[in-house]
Parts: C-alpha cells; structure tokens; sequence
C-alpha cells in the first residue's frame, strides 16, 4: 500500500496571514474601535480562542504532513532490495527488484530493474500494486 503525503497548508498562511498579522488585527481593532461602543469581553475572547485554534490547527496540519513525508520514505526504503510488480504508465504490469530511492521535493521515488533487465528510474510510490 502506497502512501502520498498530503499537501498541507502551512501554519504561515491562513487566508494568506501568518498568526501574527492576525493577532495584529485584533490589535488594530482595538485601537480603531468606537469609546463610546467599545468591544464586548466576550467577544473579544471569542476572537481570540478562534485565532489560537485556527493557529493549533495549521500546526498539526504540518506534523501530520511531516509524519506522512516521513512514513512514505520509511515505505520507500523498505523496499530496497524486494520484488515489487508495478504499473508505471497504468496498464503495463512490470515487475522487478528495487535498486534505490531517491528523493524529490520530499516525495520517495523508486529506481527499479527489471526481470528483463532494464532499469526504470522515477517509479512513484502510488505505482507500485504488489510487493513479493
């Protein structure tokens, strides 16, 4: 089983700011607000609880996506020196005996000779249907 780790969002970005520029919303809302209407307690507090959990969130976003990145290059060693039968264009079953990993962008891919003797390079992980 073939494992793709998942594109996060980044704790940096949310809506396109980073949990500083949004705390500095807060700030400037207080700053600009009204004397005579100034903000309710509750929802200040209110504000402030979503900004932490939407912040909390971002954050295990990426350690999942880390686990992920790390659990698919830990798949993609074990594969070192096994059969495997995979499907690179999606209809032609090759198989052969994983030769090395390489690493892209964090992603694993797999360098595979064949029973027939030729050496496929760039194998994806999502290719590869049966491991012997």
């Amino acid at each position: 089983m073939a494992l793709t780790p998942v594109s996060a969002t980044s704790s940096n970005s949310a809506f396109g700011l980073d949990f500083k520029s949004l705390l500095q919303i807060i700030l400037q809302q207080l700053t600009y607000q009204d004397p005579l209407k100034p903000m309710d307690n509750f929802q200040f507090v209110s504000q402030l609880a979503q900004f932490s959990q939407l912040h909390q969130s971002q954050t295990l976003n990426d350690s999942i996506a880390n686990l992920l990145s790390t659990q698919a290059s830990f798949q993609a060693t074990g594969l070192l020196g096994k059969t495997v039968d995979f499907m690179p264009d999606g209809s032609t079953r090759l198989v052969g005996v994983v030769k090395s990993v390489t690493f892209s962008n964090g992603q694993p891919s797999l360098t595979v000779t064949t029973t027939n003797g030729q050496t496929v390079t760039n194998v994806a992980m999502s290719t590869v249907v049966q491991v012997q």
